[in-house]
């Protein structure tokens, strides 16, 4: 029973709630002065201390005949000029409704009283929409998803790198040759070791005493006495005995 009371309350404020957004607030310009030359309360001033909506409603209080209302343009309002008005209110006590949202421009008929600073200017709020609530974004459990399958991957046999032949080297064409080595005749060779052998053979057998000293030199036998005497024998011929 508690429950039903509880949620019974609930629904009649959401409703009240509902009923006054959808009807508005209604609001007495100038207070209990109404609308008058010379307010307590600057109407301009007064509009500021408040927020104004769509639906909103404005209450003017004057004496029928003696004033109204005009809502004009910006600068009709601030050149107090009263022949175009967009829309009068004559009636005495008046009701202005806010259809949009944006500023409205409003002047007594008089137009010395709006030079004296009977207007006022509202801005009512733009209106606000609700943002549309998304649908909730499914968990990462609800949706499961399957990765893509690699094929699988065949081993590529080594390739070993071609090995390059050294190249033959070539010689240049304009290489230089050796020169052939020079011949020299085998008897300035064998003249010239011949006196070598004999000047040895001399000294050696001057300085040892030596009787004789045989030397052997290619087909030669060379005897030299401690005198000095000089003896060559070819291979097959007679000795002969050289003086020195």
């Amino acid at each position: 029973m508690g429950f039903e009371r509880y949620l019974a309350s609930v629904l009649i404020v959401i409703m009240l709630s509902f009923i006054t957004s959808s009807q508005g607030y209604k609001f007495y310009v100038g207070g209990r002065d109404g609308w008058v030359v010379s307010p307590s309360e600057n109407y301009n001033h007064w509009a500021e201390r408040n927020r104004f909506q769509v639906n909103d409603t404005l209450f003017f209080k004057y004496k029928k005949g003696s004033d109204s209302v005009l809502l004009v343009t910006r600068e009709d309002y601030f050149s107090c000029n009263t022949k175009n008005p967009i829309q009068s209110l004559t009636e005495g006590d008046s009701l202005f409704t806010f259809d949009r949202s944006g500023p409205f421009f409003f002047i007594t008929g008089n137009a010395d009283n709006c030079k004296k600073g009977q207007k006022l200017i509202v801005v009512v709020m733009a209106v606000r929409h609700k943002p549309q609530q998304q649908p909730p974004s499914p968990s990462p459990s609800s949706a499961v998803t399957t990765a893509p399958v690699s094929p699988p991957t065949l081993p590529v046999p080594e390739t070993n790198p071609p090995v390059e032949s050294p190249k033959s080297s070539e010689a240049p064409s304009d290489a230089v040759e050796p020169a052939p080595p020079e011949h020299r005749s085998g008897s300035f060779k064998l003249v010239c070791s011949t006196w070598l052998v004999l000047g040895f053979g001399i000294w050696v057998s001057m300085a040892l005493g030596l009787e004789n000293v045989v030397c052997f030199w290619a087909n030669l036998t060379i005897i030299v006495t401690p005198l000095g005497e000089l003896t060559l024998i070819r291979e097959g011929a007679v000795p002969s005995q050289v003086d020195n």
